[in-house]
């Protein structure tokens, strides 16, 4: 049976991941970049431009959104450490997405390298 961890390693094989060093390139170059983390982390910091779509929703939002809807979109992808961007990356090609990278690291990585990152402050309703 399998885990996580190996949908995680079938997906990299099949989709193209960007090397940190090459990533902010690819993101100037992107039409959409995509933080699949749950809206918590993305509040909690992302990367600046990002549009935050969770895993658990992609497929669906995309397939609603008309401005999301075009198959040649150069979308780059991420999540926290790349899991999750893999296996997106990997349900937007089978979807018939033609340029899809995922961010090799995730936004682990990005803050580690000591990249720009944006956070959204929320009001407190306590």
């Amino acid at each position: 049976m399998k885990n996580a961890h190996d949908l995680v390693l079938e997906a990299r094989a099949q989709i193209r991941e960007v090397a940190l060093s090459d990533a902010e390139a690819a993101i100037r170059a992107a039409d959409l970049l995509l933080d699949v983390r749950e809206a918590d982390e993305f509040h909690a910091g992302h990367i600046p431009g990002a549009l935050n779509i969770p895993r658990g929703l992609l497929e669906f939002k995309l397939s609603n959104d008309p401005e999301l809807c075009a198959r040649g979109l150069n979308i780059v992808l991420y999540c926290k450490t790349s899991g999750r961007a893999a296996l997106a990356a990997c349900s937007l090609q089978v979807m018939g997405y033609l340029q899809v990278q995922s961010l090799e690291g995730g936004f682990d990585a990005w803050v580690a390298a000591g990249k720009a990152q944006v956070a959204v402050n929320l009001p407190s309703f306590e």
